[in-house]
């Protein structure tokens, strides 16, 4: 939930350095994220007082010029206090605003936001424009092959189980509920479970394998069968669980750590919340005021004495969390799986002339061809075009310029809709192929089942965001752009996808 604050700081800052200070356990989520310069292990031996004044010095040694601090700890206060460094900025709680520089009120609508909001509110606060945007996880292209392999037996649709919650039993479904739920998912949907976990919960992937292996899920040896079930609860380093998790279809989880790696790398989420607020820190499509890319929902109960935020249960009976039944959950399952195919097509170069940096309607000169692929309707696929316009970003293209070029598409050749990435290329931002995010968004807002669709390009781009979706590519031949990406179908033609696609 810090993301979106650190790619806020550095589109604010520029060319400095940024460096972030991040525990053991999480820093592998911050590797590839071009948006942080330094990675600083906040390792174990520091917890103590030798450990903090030994990391102390090493980050005066460093001279840094300002301090940010995301976490509300006292230690992270005391820690860039003893440093040295000149600017200190945070929140003014938990006893440490004597130690801060600019020390930020708290106030009741501060505790409300959102955590997301909130950590965006610490830079607002101290003069740094800070949007929201969505949290993503910069996963490498081997690393979301390599998670599809280990998935590759599994039959779709595929859906991710998480039973776990470190904070306390207060915030984890029961897991003969979670049985029952995958249970549904191998005979009523005719898909497949993938079960995550910590080694820590290994014990809790073991109550549910006994519990399904005692059911109608399993054949009659007791087993289940490779292609419906695969146990990775305890197995995977945490950027190989975001990467399974991104290949799932769907997440069903607890509130826990793997909720909020499924919507930083685009997977759609059933959440279960019991002790905790959704409100604070559930999935963003739940922060109802913001537009989102995430397609998830939220179950809850309401109950009075939840959300409590403890570790366990004072009543011992967890009403918030046994309240809500294994078919609530299935339900929404099957009302947020995607379940449409769909064509996505490169625009300029493919659809129309590539008129570099195409900005009056004098230079639109749309391909006979573009005119007969409404014809692929008919097979039931949506047609849905993803552009990288960065002219908009460099001041070459005006943004209403390209709305109105992609309104044509779908008022003129049957096009259900158009999305485009208006960044500049340093912003490194999730939206510009080949990053998979305005396929994550056209998957959230029309049920677009990924893997079941095509991706009709004339750039390397174009095959690796459909490799990292694993969408199937076809590369339309031309002078312009030689195929580089292996495994491609070529055409020379649009005409000659009517023969190619069923």
């Amino acid at each position: 939930m810090t993301m979106p604050a650190i790619k806020a700081l550095r589109e604010a800052v520029g060319d400095y350095e940024i460096a972030l200070l991040v525990n053991n356990r999480v820093l592998p989520l911050f590797q590839h994220d071009p948006n942080i310069d330094t990675l600083i292990e906040y390792k174990d031996s520091y917890r103590d007082i030798l450990g903090r004044v030994k990391l102390a010095n090493a980050l005066k040694a460093d001279r840094y010029d300002l301090a940010i601090l995301l976490q509300n700890a006292f230690d992270a206060a005391i820690i860039t206090f003893l440093a040295g460094i000149k600017e200190r900025v945070g929140y003014d709680r938990d006893a440490r605003g004597f130690l801060l520089t600019r020390a930020i009120p708290v106030m009741a609508d501060t505790l409300r936001m959102h955590h997301i909001r909130y950590y965006l509110n610490i830079l607002e606060s101290f003069g740094i424009d800070a949007p929201y945007s969505l949290p993503w996880t910069y996963l490498l292209h081997e690393e979301r092959l390599e998670a599809r392999g280990l998935l590759s037996a599994l039959r779709p649709p595929i859906i991710g189980i998480n039973p776990g919650a470190s904070y306390g039993s207060a915030k984890r479904w029961p897991p003969r509920y979670f049985a029952e739920v995958i249970r549904g998912v191998i005979t009523q949907l005719g898909g497949s479970v993938v079960l995550f976990g910590s080694a820590d919960e290994v014990w809790l992937s073991q109550q549910i394998v006994v519990a399904l292996e005692d059911s109608e899920a399993a054949p009659d040896d007791g087993h289940l069968a490779a292609d419906t079930f695969l146990n990775l609860c305890g197995k995977t380093t945490l950027r190989q669980l975001g990467a399974c998790i991104s290949e799932c279809d769907l997440l069903v989880t607890n509130d826990s750590g793997p909720m909020h790696i499924a919507y930083s790398v685009g997977t759609p989420i059933v959440a279960i919340f019991g002790s905790t607020d959704p409100d604070l820190t559930g999935p963003p499509q739940y922060y109802r005021q913001l537009h989102s890319g995430v397609r998830s929902s939220v179950i809850r109960k309401k109950i009075t004495c939840a959300p409590c935020f403890k570790r366990t249960c004072k009543k011992s009976d967890i009403k918030c969390m046994n309240a809500i039944t294994p078919d609530e959950v299935f339900a929404e399952i099957k009302a947020l799986l995607p379940d449409k195919r769909a064509i996505f097509f490169d625009r300029d170069g493919t659809l129309c002339r590539d008129a570099h940096y195409l900005s009056r309607f004098e230079d639109f000169d749309v391909y006979p061809e573009t005119e007969e692929l409404r014809r692929l309707k008919s097979k039931d696929y949506m047609l849905v075009g993803i552009s990288n316009q960065s002219g908009i970003a460099r001041g070459l293209i005006k943004k209403e310029f390209a709305d109105a070029v992609n309104k044509t598409f779908c008022d003129n050749y049957a096009f259900d809709d158009f999305y485009y990435c208006p960044h500049h290329p340093d912003t490194h931002c999730p939206c510009r192929k080949p990053s998979p995010g305005m396929l994550y968004k056209a998957r959230a807002e029309h049920g677009i089942d990924l893997k079941r669709s095509f991706f009709v390009g004339d750039s390397n781009a174009d095959m690796l965001v459909a490799a990292a979706v694993g969408a199937s590519a076809i590369f339309l031949l031309n002078e312009k752009h030689s195929l580089t990406v292996d495994g491609v179908k070529t055409i020379t033609n649009l005409n000659q996808l009517h023969d190619m696609i069923k």
